[in-house]
């Protein structure tokens, strides 16, 4: 693979659609347990997000049931937070709100991660990454762990100061949280995590069609892709879909969203798509295509 095969350096994660069941219960659960901003509501559409970005978008889909166990699928959706005291924020207030929806927590040597799962059960991460210039990378691969993070001794850490401050003002943002823990606007999709059916196919099509790069791999079991040497945009594993087949419409993921920079990478990743016969519907401004599991991937330019 060349330089000419790669997705662009800047290349960045957009918001992730969820088909769901509920959608006032998990409007309700991402405003005010996550904290994120409602950007709009029309129809059976919530989009929500922080300042104008948006992060996730609900769409009622009250006609589709669950997908069956160890189908392919999402294995999460992971936001990313510019400061400690900002995931903290959200941490403190989903564990606040909806204690049983917390479902572990990790230091990844390259991040410091939280996970949860939402009332339909799609896996949600809120993470913060540590300085790019304290990650290790051994033979092209980034180092990654999955080592104890102590949610309880974080929020002491991260929080206290700034709840003490925010409770002497009184001020509030209503959801217990002092409005200066609020998380910042600059809280993105830091990367989307697949259920997928098998590594080997995951990498031929992430890889070596879409242009990621991989950063580490874990046996046949875990994938990790990124561009610009970020430690994974997406990732893939079969822990709990090995031998997953392609997906039928079901209740939960909805659009992977990628944002490449310009028009120039959106028309070059439609060629290369296209010499690998890969069916791409492109309407000029947006690529549309399925992944091996019909997980459906849509790429537009950044301008």
């Amino acid at each position: 693979m060349t330089t000419d095969d790669l997705l662009a350096a800047d290349t960045k994660m957009g918001a992730v659609t969820l088909l769901v069941s509920d959608l006032d219960a998990m409007t309700r659960w991402y405003r005010d347990a996550v904290l994120l901003d409602v950007i709009s509501a029309a129809g059976s559409t919530v989009t929500l997000g922080r300042g104008s970005t948006s992060l996730v978008l609900l769409e009622h889909a009250p006609d589709l049931t669950h997908a069956a166990q160890l189908s392919a699928g999402l294995f999460h959706t992971a936001i990313l937070f510019p400061t400690r005291a900002s995931l903290a924020a959200s941490v403190y207030a989903i564990a606040t709100a909806t204690p049983g929806s917390f479902t572990g927590s990790a230091d990844h040597l390259v991040s410091e991660a939280f996970y949860f799962d939402d009332p339909e059960g799609n896996g949600v991460e809120l993470y913060f990454d540590r300085a790019r210039s304290g990650w290790d990378w051994s033979d092209g691969q980034i180092q990654m762990a999955t080592l104890p993070l102590d949610p309880n001794a974080y929020l002491r850490a991260n929080l206290r100061a700034n709840l003490d401050a925010g409770a002497s003002a009184g001020a509030d943002t209503g959801a217990g949280i002092p409005a200066n823990t609020a998380p910042a606007a600059r809280t993105t999709v830091g990367h989307v995590h697949l259920r997928v059916g098998d590594v080997a196919t995951a990498r031929e099509f992430y890889v070596d069609r879409l242009g990621f790069e991989a950063t580490v791999q874990f046996g046949d079991h875990a994938l990790f892709v990124s561009a610009g040497g970020y430690h994974h945009h997406m990732a893939m594993n079969t822990w709990n879909s090995r031998g997953a087949g392609p997906r039928t419409r079901a209740l939960g993921l909805g659009v992977v969203n990628i944002v490449v920079p310009d028009a120039d990478g959106l028309g070059a990743l439609c060629v290369r798509l296209g010499r690998f016969g890969h069916e791409v519907n492109n309407d000029g401004q947006t690529l549309s295509f399925d992944d091996p599991w019909r997980n459906l991937i849509r790429v537009t330019s950044a301008t």
